[in-house]
């Protein structure tokens, strides 16, 4: 009865990663489709049994389960990390999880994303990431920090402090350029509605130079006067 309920239980599990491909990848067509060519579903099935093997002490096989399904799908993601429902990484190649990562509910990655450390202690020294989050392709999110519920993560953000939830983040080091509410039931990085900071920050040395020039020629303008 009891082997039985665990079955189920798998099957569910691995019919909501179905789904959740389904949902968030317009390109996937049908559920035969995800089950043979989705790498970053792969993973995280690989990860399940990893992870299962490294908490009952069989620490070495799911270190080498865990590199096998790195060598076959190209996301390195150890078996220590602790991973919500409702996780889905989009193309995947690049991707690296830690061992102390915490992944909340719903969370979408795309490809090229870390989840590093910044410190050789052995404790807690990778991010916690709350649900419903969406980190951009090859963004870098490094030590024991918390990106809150609802938030976006810019593609190459290097983000390496706390992020308060419904947060849109970009830029190296990441900034925090907007707070909202986002429903993220529809994940959406919107990566054509992000602030360009650069551009922001070249405009704005440009209207300070405006300005101070304007400030220079009044002066040039009122010293010619007086000496004319």
């Amino acid at each position: 009865m009891a082997r039985t309920r665990k079955m189920t239980r798998i099957f569910k599990e691995i019919k909501n990663d179905i789904r959740v491909a389904l949902e968030r990848d317009p390109a996937a067509r049908n559920w035969i489709e995800v089950v043979l060519c989705y790498a970053g579903v792969h993973a995280i099935w690989n990860h399940r049994i990893a992870h299962w093997l490294w908490n009952n002490k069989l620490k070495l096989l799911a270190r080498w389960i865990a590199q096998l399904s790195r060598f076959f799908t190209g996301i390195e993601i150890h078996p220590g990390a602790v991973i919500g429902k409702g996780f889905f990484i989009d193309h995947g190649m690049g991707v690296v999880i830690g061992e102390t990562s915490i992944i909340g509910k719903n969370v979408t990655m795309y490809h090229g994303v870390t989840l590093g450390g910044v410190s050789l202690q052995k404790g807690k020294r990778h991010p916690t990431i709350e649900d419903e989050v969406v980190i951009g392709a090859g963004a870098q999110v490094l030590g024991a920090i918390t990106i809150g519920s609802c938030s976006r993560i810019g593609a190459n953000a290097v983000v390496v402090k706390d992020v308060p939830p419904d947060s849109v983040v970009v830029g190296v080091p990441g900034r925090v350029v907007r707070k909202e509410h986002v429903d993220m039931h529809i994940p959406d990085l919107a990566h054509n509605q992000l602030p360009d900071m650069v551009t922001q920050q070249l405009m704005n040395l440009t209207r300070r130079l405006e300005k101070l020039e304007k400030k220079s020629m009044s002066r040039t303008e009122t010293f010619n006067d007086e000496i004319g």
